[in-house]
């Protein structure tokens, strides 16, 4: 199984040129997962967050084909993870570094091979498909690896206390995971308190409230609205918990 996480939106060719890539080097019958192609744009470290969130119901052998590279082209390096046995393929520039950090068996390798034809500015389609598709073909692509120590951006197993996220519906993601902060904790926005519910029936309409979501974080929601208009809330909007009259960032 291959599992695409992206910021590469749905309404471009961008997705579809990589999935015939991951078909062309590998097998016709491989399932591919589109986990999220809406992933935040140019912020690493938010996604980062996010992918560590959604990739904990795959089962291990799944190989992660994971893209927000707004250095695409440039010499940062372009990486492979093997982490509590789930692969991962990427950039080197934080996208990996809390799966990395997170992990309690971890390996890393370098990706030295250029293929030829290489696009300076789609690294997804022209070096990650070819080398996922073959990792999930059980063809392990040892002469274009070479094993290294440690992630050059790396990043702290530590929660996130900013927005990281924000769907459709204007409910907001954060990067706290949830098992981290009991109600009656509240969330501070930008000096507003925030209270808990279990889920959004627990509250009128119209109020904000904050829940753990299905993927164990916390979450901004508005009952039948939008946190994000109705708080003023983006990727990298930061969010403190207050416990016990006492604040933390």
């Amino acid at each position: 199984m291959i599992v695409l996480f992206t910021d590469f939106g749905i309404d471009d060719p961008y997705v579809g040129q990589m999935k015939a890539a991951l078909l062309r080097h590998g097998r016709r019958d491989m399932p591919l997962i589109d986990l999220l192609h809406r992933a935040p744009d140019f912020a690493p470290r938010a996604a980062a967050h996010l992918l560590a969130a959604l990739q904990t119901s795959f089962d291990a052998g799944s190989v992660f084909l994971a893209v927000v590279d707004p250095g695409v082209g440039s010499d940062r390096p372009a990486i492979v993870l093997e982490a509590d046995g789930k692969y991962y393929l990427g950039p080197d520039n934080g996208l990996l570094g809390v799966v990395a950090a997170r992990a309690r068996a971890l390996r890393i390798w370098r990706i030295n091979w250029r293929p030829a034809g290489l696009s300076a500015s789609f690294h997804g389609r022209d070096l990650f498909a070819p080398l996922a598709a073959r990792i999930a073909a059980g063809d392990w692509p040892t002469a274009e690896l070479a094993p290294c120590a440690d992630l050059e951006q790396t990043l702290p197993a530590d929660d996130l206390a900013q927005v990281i996220y924000i769907d459709h519906y204007g409910n907001a993601m954060t990067g706290l995971r949830a098992a981290n902060v009991a109600p009656p904790a509240r969330l501070m926005l930008d000096g507003l308190p925030v209270s808990s519910a279990r889920v959004f029936a627990e509250v009128p309409a119209g109020q904000a409230f904050w829940y753990e979501n299905s993927v164990g974080l916390v979450e901004i929601a508005v009952n039948r609205g939008s946190a994000a208009s109705r708080l003023q809330l983006a990727v990298g909007s930061p969010v403190a918990v207050e416990d016990d009259g006492q604040t933390n960032a």
